[in-house]
């Protein structure tokens, strides 16, 4: 017995001191960056200020790959089934979560498939509206809503995005139905809103802000449970609906089996870049704010979020796709 325990650690060390031998190697050639939603969105926005900081550091190309499509499981099958040796990365919002409550067939395994590495940041949702829809404040736009029952058109990622998800939450708070319409990606789904093809969306503030600039949308409310310092005068949601609150994150994921010390060395880089004063400025700008974790901790709280989206879907009552 104590002979197979003796083998047994001596194995383990054999493992870690070859990770350890990897993660100083790390990355020896550029690493894809695998984005699941369309480039312009909020997802990639971040992907693309974060890893190009990570990239500095380590000295090797994070080449962002967007590969959108049914909600983000496109691009994260390539990555379930992508060699776990840190050169494929992803990074994905709480959709992710949500997808294992709202597709029949999902063509992974969320908790088993997969390795969290970090979150990078929270995000914070803007109702915005075409300005030519009559509203300008929460109140307004739950009293059309009411008087109009399925009429106002909201955009969406797709089912189970951002947007699907914090806008069915703000239809079962307040009460009332509106129809959602989904796009390919956030940034196609503001794009429809300036056009005058949907009347809102409920999206993170990265995606609207350059037409919130220019005027060509209308800020109605945040999603966060106070008011953000980039838009004090806009206010939340919760002030009308009392107990709403709705933020996300975006982080970053690896496939299973990945070399912890890779994880580490990824993770700690990602810190790093969160840290620099421009990240840290320009970040807030777009309503997120950095955070950060270890491999260890964002990986208990990411599975214990699966069962939190299990009651959000079920809250918003949406029924499990094909």
């Amino acid at each position: 017995m104590n002979t197979i325990r003796l083998l047994g650690a001596f194995v383990d060390l054999i493992v870690f001191a070859c990770g350890a031998a990897w993660s100083q190697q790390y990355p020896a050639k550029p690493v894809r960056v695998v984005v699941v939603f369309p480039p312009g969105g909020a997802t990639d926005i971040t992907a693309r200020i974060v890893f190009h900081r990570v990239g500095e550091q380590l000295k090797q190309q994070f080449v962002v790959d967007n590969r959108a499509g049914a909600a983000g499981m496109i691009g994260a099958e390539i990555v379930a089934k992508s060699p776990p040796d840190g050169y494929t990365l992803m990074v994905y919002s709480q959709t992710f979560l949500a997808n294992a409550h709202l597709y029949q067939k999902v063509p992974y395994d969320t908790l088993k498939d997969f390795i969290g590495i970090t979150p990078v940041t929270v995000l914070i949702g803007m109702i915005a509206v075409h300005p030519s829809m009559p509203v300008r404040t929460v109140k307004d736009l739950i009293a059309l809503a009411k008087a109009r029952p399925g009429q106002i058109l909201y955009g969406s990622a797709g089912i189970g995005a951002f947007q699907h998800l914090s806008t069915s939450t703000f239809e079962h708070m307040a009460g009332i139905k509106m129809t959602h319409v989904p796009f390919k990606g956030g940034a196609p789904a503001t794009v429809a809103l300036v056009g005058g093809e949907i009347h809102m969306i409920l999206t993170p503030v990265a995606e609207v802000y350059p037409y919130l600039k220019s005027g060509r949308l209308r800020p109605i409310a945040v999603s966060s449970s106070k008011r953000t310092s980039q838009f004090p005068d806009v206010p939340t949601i919760g002030e009308t609906v009392k107990g709403y609150d709705f933020v996300s994150w975006f982080a970053v994921f690896a496939p299973a089996g990945t070399p912890r010390p890779i994880l580490s060395r990824v993770q700690q880089a990602a810190a790093k870049a969160l840290a620099a004063p421009d990240v840290r400025e320009r970040l807030p700008a777009l309503g997120q704010i950095p955070v950060g974790s270890t491999p260890e901790a964002f990986e208990a709280k990411y599975k214990a979020d699966v069962e939190t989206f299990q009651r959000i879907v079920a809250d918003a009552k949406i029924a499990p796709q094909d």
